[in-house]
Order: structure tokens, then C-alpha cells, then sequence
């Protein structure tokens, strides 16, 4: 049954006609893009950006594919904390074939996993988060629909090629210096900068970072060392809960 769901989403996310809300066909991807389509993807999330990035991987390391530019998200900057306060979510999320939601109302989503380890450690609740299309969001990231039916073709592609998990991270803006500097006052400092480590370990290594939870924290994994032992890039002692998902999401808004 998993492998009919998996290709039953990779054929609703072929450049057929849709039933998007302008009901016209999705243009077909440049030939370089054609050719990343089953390769591994990473998606980066910026709030303040209003951009999607999309990832594929070429040799060892994650390249930029598209860019997107995100049609609307709802309560700010921030992470969501509660049901009901319309706030789009924060932080790392992973995903499996089993958040692919090729029938949903709002055109076709992706449900990010909302709440992981770190949101359960936080009592945060909420449910349903996603990407999605149709352009309007109470609480999701909202894309066109074409935008959003080339996201799903990449992601839904990577599954059926072999990606067993696919990451998101999500911030509310670039991690530089200069914007946390410029964010400094604000309540959510603490928070942001749980992120920056994550946020510069791609920059620097192309690779999505290994998150986990240790002490309600967000945490940055090395990769192995020599001695199979685990760096840490955090005062954190304890050892790390890696981040985990619940049941399948059938549920969409």
C-alpha cells in the first residue's frame, strides 16, 4: 500500500492539468532542472525573506535548485507556541512520504512534522502545519500553486527515487550576525540562537545539519568522529534525543 500511495503522489505531481484554482497546466521544468528531479532535496524556510529554498544534491553536497518566493504566512516572526495563535512554525523538521498530501483542499501540501521533540519539550501544540498552495495561510507557509506543484514534484520525486526523510528547516530570517545583531531585543533572541548553529553549519558544509534535543534545547550534531564519539556544538551535558515524528498525517486544513 506504500508504494501505491508514493506513486499515486508522484503522478498527481506530473505537469498534467490540475485543478488549480486558475486550472492551467504547470509549465514544464528547464532541462537542468529535469535532471534533478529524484535527487535527494533539503528545504530551507526564511519568514522575513518570504523565500522557500529548495536543495537537491549534486555529488556530495546540497545545491540551490529554486528559489520561492512565499505568497503568504500568518502571526510574525517567531515560533508557533499554541492552537489558535495563527503563528507558522519555527525550528528543524523531517519528514517521510507519509506527509505528502496530494489531495488537499488547499491544492497539494506537505505537512512539516509540526510539533517535533523540541515543540513537545516546550508544551507547544498545534497541528496540520504545511506548505501548500492556493496562496492563503492561516498558520501554514502558502505558495501559488505553481510554485508549489514544482516543490511537490521535487519532493515526491526524492521519495520514490529512494529518500527515506527529507529536512525543513524553517528561520525567521537569515542567521547572519547582522540580523540576529538587528533582532537582539527581541523576546524570541534565546530561541534564534538555538538556530544559528544550523543555520552555519550549512552554510559552510552544504549538508543539512543533524539536529537534535538535549535539555529542551535544540542541539547541532557533528558528524562522527574517529572515535565514533558525537561532538555537540552546545553547553548542553546530557545526551541528545534525536528528533522523532508521530503517526501518519492524513489531516489537512
Amino acid at each position: 500500500m506504500g508504494k501505491i500511495a508514493l506513486w499515486f503522489a508522484m503522478f498527481l505531481a506530473m505537469p498534467i492539468l490540475t485543478a488549480c484554482s486558475a486550472n492551467t497546466q504547470l509549465p514544464a521544468l528547464p532541462v537542468v532542472q529535469q535532471q534533478l528531479v529524484g535527487a535527494p532535496v533539503y528545504i530551507q524556510i526564511f519568514k522575513e525573506e518570504r523565500t522557500l529554498e529548495l536543495y537537491t544534491k549534486i555529488g556530495d553536497q546540497f545545491r540551490l535548485a529554486k528559489s520561492f518566493r512565499i505568497c503568504s504566512f500568518s502571526g510574525g516572526l517567531g515560533p508557533k507556541r499554541q492552537q489558535g495563535d495563527f503563528k507558522s512554525p519555527e525550528g528543524f523538521y523531517s519528514i517521510d512520504v507519509r506527509h505528502l498530501k496530494p489531495d488537499s483542499q488547499y491544492y497539494r501540501a506537505i505537512n512539516i512534522g509540526f510539533p517535533n521533540d523540541y515543540d513537545k519539550a516546550q508544551g507547544y501544540s498545534g497541528a496540520y502545519l504545511m506548505i501548500h498552495g492556493e496562496c492563503k495561510s492561516i498558520g501554514c507557509y502558502a505558495m501559488t500553486n505553481t510554485a508549489m506543484g514544482e516543490i511537490y514534484r521535487y519532493v515526491a520525486a526524492a521519495f520514490a527515487y529512494g529518500q527515506s526523510r527529507i529536512d525543513i528547516s524553517i528561520y525567521p530570517f537569515r542567521m547572519t550576525k547582522q540580523n540576529l545583531q538587528r533582532h537582539r531585543s527581541s523576546s524570541y533572541i534565546a530561541f534564534w540562537r538555538q538556530l544559528e548553529p544550523g543555520y552555519n553549519y550549512f552554510v559552510k558544509n552544504q549538508q543539512p545539519p543533524r539536529m537534535a534535543v538535549a535539555n529542551g534545547q535544540y542541539v547541532l550534531n557533528r558528524p562522527l568522529m574517529s572515535n565514533n564519539t558525537m561532538a555537540q556544538y552546545t553547553s548542553a551535558m546530557s545526551p541528545p534525543h534525536l528528533l522523532t515524528q508521530s503517526q501518519p498525517f492524513t489531516k489537512v486544513k
